[in-house]
């Protein structure tokens, strides 16, 4: 069996606008999105979508293959605040920690770029103690979002 562990937990991160993702940088997030999201999570969803384009995009690459994954989307174009959001790690790269780096580089990325730590999310109910742990506080009641409990988290 192929061994999942790092000698070193160490990532090739990557931030990159829509316009700056190669062809197989885009194909290889949309592959692991539907892989996940999709599949894994037994969720019927449009995940291709126009926020794509306007977004920057997080990536954690191991050699050539896409490990992690996070999308960083600017103030004004879902919430009021900013946003990060799609936040997925390949299942056999799991518990590792690279979702936490990945939500780590993320916010920093925020503050970088929008010069603020605001940030809201819409989160899965499993999450919340993971978001939780980075600052975050559920600002809504549970709703259904793509068949899946999600609540609203707001940084300040």
């Amino acid at each position: 069996m192929e061994d999942t562990k790092f000698s070193e937990k160490i990532l090739h991160w990557q931030l990159k606008t829509f316009d700056e993702l190669s062809n197989l940088d885009i194909y290889e997030v949309l592959r692991l999105r539907a892989e996940v999201f999709v599949v894994e999570q037994n969720a019927a969803y449009q995940d291709v979508d126009k926020i794509d384009i306007g977004s920057h995009h997080l990536l954690g690459m191991h050699h050539d293959q896409l490990v992690t994954y996070c999308r960083i989307i600017p103030p004004g174009q879902y919430f009021t605040e900013a946003c990060l959001g799609r936040v997925v790690t390949r299942e056999k790269y799991r518990k590792q920690g690279f979702s936490r780096k990945a939500v780590f580089l993320a916010l920093q990325a925020i503050q970088n770029l929008y010069n603020t730590s605001e940030c809201r999310i819409s989160a899965q109910e499993y999450l919340i103690d993971f978001y939780t742990s980075f600052g975050f506080e559920v600002v809504s009641e549970r709703y259904l979002e793509d068949g899946l409990p999600h609540f609203q988290m707001l940084k300040s």
